[in-house]
């Protein structure tokens, strides 16, 4: 089990040489960072919660006496979206546990473990891609847990794998929020801004859209690949994150440019008498306000 390689346990700085009480001075002068008791790492710059908490993974693991990463610091090594956690503490589940607790920068899970279940990331043991999603389907608020999800399945995780997840966790706390995380999960949404905004949709009542409806004239040109759309209703729906235009950048394209073509892809749709609503982040936290623009939308289109 190799750490990252800004990672040093305190242990193999000694045997490389540093004494104990040199380690305090480094990390006053600048040369290593404090990660916890036993850990450092290497200065440098202060990378993002994910990174924050890689490293702390790393860190930490080694210095314990055995265990599977898994829930949220699995999601976080699988790179799937995670909503910020202040807390960072290190998921850990043990099979021999007789209960789970939590203990300085640990949390301990105790549940049964097959080996099938486990796969090796960065070196580690971390619950496999559908294990992960199941645990945290018990544990996160739903629309949390189905961006997760969402995420897996886009990636490639079969839905039967998913399903045979959840049959196994039979029995554990919380597996009827994970069964309807699997259920209602969706490998067509592409961010967890579109997974939420589904979640906030279905949770309106709203009639369920095509996810990634591909809308085209009548003469079978493509006018636009719409995040979600009701054909019925002649209305498609864009969320609209912050890297919503970088991912539509083609070689050699700025955002400016992708921003313009946006808008061009919206002036053809409008033009085919289909209506168009935007929203971001901050309209999901307003969503009777969401609702309303999307039932004004509907009503005009019947006009």
């Amino acid at each position: 089990m190799d750490p990252l390689p800004d990672v040093r346990l305190a242990r193999d700085l000694v045997a490389d040489g540093r004494a104990y009480n040199e380690l305090g001075r480094l990390v006053r002068r600048g040369e290593l960072e404090h990660l916890r008791r036993g850990a450092y790492a290497l200065p440098g710059a202060d990378p993002g919660p994910d990174a924050q908490h890689r490293r702390m993974v790393h860190a930490t693991l080694p210095l314990l006496d055995g265990g599977v990463v898994s829930h949220r610091s699995a999601g976080v090594l699988h790179g799937l979206p995670l909503p910020p956690d202040a807390s960072a503490l290190v998921d850990v589940t043990r099979a021999d546990a007789t209960s789970g607790r939590r203990r300085g920068h640990v949390h301990r899970w105790a549940a049964p473990l097959l080996a099938d279940e486990v796969v090796a990331v960065d070196g580690l043991p971390v619950t496999d891609l559908a294990r992960t999603v199941v645990d945290l389907g018990r544990t996160l608020p739903f629309a949390d847990a189905v961006a997760v999800a969402d995420a897996a399945l886009h990636r490639g995780l079969h839905p039967d794998a998913l399903a045979a997840a959840v049959e196994r966790a039979r029995g554990r706390p919380g597996v009827a929020d994970a069964r309807r995380v699997v259920s209602f999960a969706d490998g067509r949404s592409e961010s967890a801004g579109e997974s939420h905004s589904r979640v906030v949709l279905h949770r309106l009542g709203l009639p369920r859209p095509e996810l990634q409806l591909e809308v085209r004239d009548p003469g079978g040109r493509l006018l636009g690949r719409c995040d979600f759309g009701w054909e019925e209703h002649r209305t498609v729906g864009e969320f609209d994150g912050r890297t919503k235009y970088g991912r539509l950048l083609r070689p050699g394209q700025t955002p400016e440019d992708a921003v313009w073509a946006e808008k061009r892809r919206e002036d053809l749709l409008r033009d085919e008498g289909w209506q168009v609503v935007r929203w971001c982040w901050a309209d999901l936290w307003q969503p009777a306000l969401l609702g309303q623009r999307l039932h004004r939308a509907f009503r005009r289109q019947r006009r």
